[in-house]
């Protein structure tokens, strides 16, 4: 099967461990299980090993930023696209998403930076707030800040993408930015992270994917399940897949491994061929969107 990879990370802590600040310390407890097998280099030779493993072929990939030290983000970018240069790196990774703070003062000059590097195509500054601290993630509350937002229309000013990682509370409130910046375009990462599994929080998942899924400016990206279900199975993913396909359309759906986090709940082969039995109901086209061009067009690779 062919594929692209829309959302995986790569690291290399032997060259770069002290611009890693998750690789020094003590890794405290997410909910994935044992994540000390993170603490080792997952490169872009790493990425093909477990493909090939499977039995698959990635054509392009997509890294997302990996908490790469946040005052020198654009580092990451530079040894990236060294590193996709490298022999056995199949010119992988294709396109690199970034990490910059778009509150800060000096985003602009973080961007373009950035943007001096070919394989950039856009942002993801993790948003998820929880009142529970185990779902905490973030920080700050950027989506309500003025500064925030400013920086997010520097992104689209500049004709970059946004990687958001939020959880279904905050859908409205990404809804009335993508409104406000119509030509940003946003995608949703990690299926909205269905979390939560009471009815009730079930139920505003679902309201929250269909309502996002009527901005012409906001995608899909099914991936990271073993981060909220570290126990999943493909019936058990099957209908919160299902309702993202359903609400945005194959032509807005990308799949992507979110490796090696996800490594830590299942092989490379077992995730893909979940999302291919996902899949097997759709249209060749319709599944060739999902699998391969959604991402192509989205990223512009």
């Amino acid at each position: 099967m062919q594929i692209i990879d829309a959302h995986h990370h790569l690291w290399d802590v032997e060259k770069n461990g002290a611009s890693y600040p998750w690789f020094s310390e003590d890794l405290a407890d997410k909910g994935w299980g044992d994540a000390s097998m993170l603490l080792r280099n997952y490169t872009p030779q790493s990425l093909l090993a477990d493909a090939e493993t499977a039995g698959l072929q990635i054509l392009k990939s997509v890294h997302v930023q990996a908490n790469f030290d946040f005052s020198n983000p654009v580092a990451e970018t530079r040894w990236l696209e060294r590193a996709a240069r490298q022999d056995g790196a199949q010119n992988l990774p294709s396109a690199i998403v970034g990490y910059a703070d778009l509150s800060a003062e000096n985003v602009s000059q973080v961007l373009e930076a950035h943007a001096e590097h070919g394989r950039f195509r856009g942002i993801r500054q993790v948003l998820n707030r929880h009142e529970n601290p185990t779902l905490n993630r973030a920080p700050h509350d950027y989506l309500n800040d003025p500064a925030w937002r400013t920086g997010l229309g520097v992104l689209s000013t500049m004709g970059l993408s946004f990687d958001a990682q939020i959880y279904f509370h905050q859908a409205d409130q990404l809804a009335r930015i993508a409104r406000a910046l119509p030509d940003l375009r946003i995608v949703v990462d990690h299926a909205l992270m269905p979390a939560e599994r009471d009815a009730d929080k079930i139920e505003g998942w679902r309201q929250a994917v269909t309502r996002l899924a009527d901005l012409p400016n906001v995608w899909m990206k099914i991936s990271g399940f073993g981060m909220v279900d570290n126990a999943w199975t493909t019936d058990s993913i099957r209908p919160f897949a299902h309702h993202c396909i359903d609400a945005f359309g194959p032509s807005r759906i990308m799949f992507g491994s979110n490796f090696p986090v996800d490594k830590i709940m299942s092989d490379y082969g077992r995730l893909w061929r979940a999302y291919a039995d996902l899949i097997s109901g759709y249209s060749e086209d319709e599944r060739n969107d999902m699998l391969i061009a959604t991402a192509e067009r989205f990223y512009r690779i």
